[in-house]
């Protein structure tokens, strides 16, 4: 049976504050990116959303960004080589031991918003960003945008991982992601959004907001957690795949893309 792994990003919460209605999420998630204290969440939160990864046997994945509360991780930032390694290996440090404590891992590394388009297209952040996982753990998985410039820094250092497409963004004719400024950016219709699951996974392929379809070939599939629609459109997801003959589980580096 074929498979593909789909991955939210969760406790992006703060306090009081929640962005995701987690309990309706993970049962229907193979994989869990935790943020890690810098663009949202906190100690509480953080392991909240460990121990609902762990109830649910989803696999869970660090989700670092940049310092940058206010704006949810979404502004661009100049930071320098050892800044970005260091804000790395302090937040993805803080996951780990949340895990260790409750006796589980982390699996893998996706980087968050405003940080993960820059590697997606810098090759410097990309290698900063390769080289922290690497030094880390070399075992961990690296997603990062099909076709950009993360994967490929992750396969030059010899570096697992996994080539992640958007169930509910829009792309751009050259593969990246449409910007959030833009009406329709993010995809809230179920239907809409099923769709483009299934000509990801059964096509490799995906239609752009200009009605241009592009290749795009993946190994685990998004749905942001602060989408007001993910828990809509996540057991329509399922329930279509399933019905396609895709089995949903996390992804594992025996059958490395790019």
């Amino acid at each position: 049976m074929r498979s593909i792994d789909i991955n939210c990003d969760l406790g992006e919460g703060f306090g009081i504050y929640h962005t995701a209605p987690e309990e309706q999420i993970f049962p229907w998630i193979s994989s869990a990116n935790i943020a890690c204290g810098f663009h949202a969440g906190d100690p509480q939160t953080m392991r909240r959303s460990v121990q609902l990864a762990i109830a649910h046997g989803v696999a869970i994945g660090a989700h670092p960004g940049t310092p940058d509360l206010a704006g949810f991780g979404r502004r661009a930032m100049e930071l320098s080589n050892s800044e970005l390694e260091n804000a790395l290996v302090y937040q993805i440090g803080a996951l780990e031991a949340f895990c260790r404590t409750v006796g589980t891992f982390i699996h893998h590394v996706k980087p968050h918003g405003w940080l993960y388009n820059e590697a997606a297209r810098n090759p410097r952040i990309a290698e900063v960003i390769a080289s922290v996982v690497k030094t880390l753990n070399s075992s961990w998985i690296l997603f990062g945008l099909a076709g950009s410039e993360l994967p490929r820094a992750a396969r030059q250092l010899g570096v697992p991982h996994a080539a992640e497409a958007f169930i509910d963004r829009a792309y751009e004719p050259d593969g990246s992601l449409a910007s959030r400024g833009l009406r329709g950016s993010v995809i809230v219709h179920p239907e809409t959004a099923v769709q483009q699951c299934l000509d990801i996974v059964l096509r490799s392929r995906v239609r752009t907001a200009s009605g241009v379809e592009v290749p795009l070939a993946a190994d685990t599939l998004c749905v942001h957690g602060d989408n007001p629609a993910a828990s809509d459109i996540l057991p329509l997801v399922r329930d279509c795949l399933h019905e396609n003959g895709v089995d949903v589980r996390p992804w594992k580096p025996d059958a490395q893309s790019g």
